[in-house]
């Protein structure tokens, strides 16, 4: 499929030259004769070229914007600390030792329960039909909560939120992405199994979830009475933006010395992590892209050896009809960019829609072109067509006239 399409942006790049108004310089005119004449070295340029750099434009946009995720909006919007398995009967101590080490930090505590859910209106899970990218909700062990009010950090979509003293039946309210894809709507049943314990309850509302913030978010949060009396922990959630390295370490020792079963976890820690690992994977991948890469150029260098017959005696005849070395580099040289910028604007299009894909349908990240990357792949296009090609100009232009008019 890439070779003919490949085939098909040369034979375009051709016939847009055929078709261009006649211009009044005569290295650009020969130029773009070049391009459309037969057996023109167009679809070999195109095809040796384009798709390496389609592939390495398309990994070098979705390595971009995962960094670009990973170390830049991330880091402003999350916490600087996770706080898990908090003790119900050590949350207030827990907040005044923060409070001590962290005076001018946002605390956020949640209470968390774990439950896995078993049926969807009623209907085991094993047999509910659900689109693939909503399944993983139904898998395991799910972080679960209540709250009396809804979330500062919550946008409703639909239905509303229940009164803060209310003792009905059981409400979930479900996050929208995820109730669209396992195909939910308002008043459907979820049931759920926390602690053994089978709990049914009805869909009020679903809300918008941000889980690019890294803060606190759960897929269902529940009505207060839903899990009354249930045993359970907490989870919280540090923000500090002015804090400093030291200040970060003094607060970790000080709640591990304090509370030894509370798992804390340094959010730029991980991240950091994170971001290794994806330049180590950039890296690899990148490199074998180079490998692609540099077969293309090889490739390229042999279509073009294979034209200097053609070229010799081009530039034979046109020297002796009067045309000067000056003139003629011109020429080549004009034909060996206007290839490889068509060639590079297939590739940066090509390549931008492929890592649009994946980026914001597959992954479901923001996407962003970067014209950095743009640049740079039109630039190493140029370079290396106009490089590889005028090396087999010069000597194509160092051919003495005689021996190949007596062999025209």
């Amino acid at each position: 499929f890439a070779f003919l399409v490949l085939r098909i942006v040369g034979a375009l790049v051709q016939w847009a030259a055929k078709k261009s108004p006649r211009v009044g310089s005569t290295a650009l005119r020969l130029a773009i004769g070049n391009i459309h004449r037969p057996g023109a070295l167009t679809p070999s340029v195109v095809l040796s070229l384009g798709l390496g750099l389609t592939l390495l434009v398309t990994l070098a946009l979705i390595d971009g914007n995962l960094r670009r995720q990973i170390s830049g909006s991330l880091p402003e919007r999350a916490p600087n600390f996770f706080f898990v398995d908090i003790q119900s009967s050590d949350v207030d101590a827990f907040s005044a030792l923060v409070g001590r080490q962290a005076p001018k930090g946002t605390l956020v505590k949640v209470p968390m329960l774990r439950g896995r859910v078993m049926a969807l209106n009623g209907v085991d899970v094993d047999k509910a039909r659900v689109a693939p990218e909503g399944a993983w909700v139904l898998r395991g062990d799910r972080g679960l909560t209540y709250e009396a009010s809804i979330p500062a950090n919550a946008t409703l979509t639909e239905g509303t939120w229940w009164p803060d003293n209310y003792a009905g039946e059981p409400l979930v309210s479900f996050s929208a992405e995820e109730g669209a894809e396992i195909g939910l709507k308002l008043g459907d049943t979820i049931t759920v199994n926390v602690l053994g314990r089978n709990v049914t309850a009805r869909i009020a509302n679903f809300r918008q979830v941000e889980w690019e913030t890294m803060g606190i978010n759960f897929v269902m949060v529940f009505s207060p009475s839903t899990f009354a009396g249930a045993p359970h922990s907490w989870l919280a959630t540090l923000t500090d933006k002015g804090a400093s390295p030291a200040d970060d370490a003094r607060l970790l020792n000080a709640v591990t010395r304090a509370f030894p079963a509370v798992t804390t976890v340094r959010v730029k820690d991980a991240l950091d992590i994170v971001n290794r690992l994806v330049a180590q994977l950039g890296t690899a991948i990148r490199a074998a892209a180079g490998v692609a890469l540099i077969a293309s150029v090889l490739v390229l260098a042999g279509a073009l050896a294979a034209g200097n017959r053609a070229r010799i005696h081009d530039a034979v005849v046109l020297k002796t009809l009067g045309a000067t070395r000056k003139t003629l580099i011109a020429a080549f040289s004009l034909e060996y960019m206007l290839i490889g910028l068509a060639t590079a604007i297939f590739a940066l299009a090509a390549g931008g829609i492929a890592a649009w894909f994946v980026v914001a349908r597959v992954m479901t990240l923001p996407s962003h072109f970067m014209p950095d990357v743009a640049v740079a792949t039109i630039v190493f296009a140029l370079v290396v067509t106009v490089g590889i090609g005028l090396a087999g100009t010069w000597r194509v232009l160092g051919h003495k006239a005689a021996p190949v008019l007596r062999n025209l």
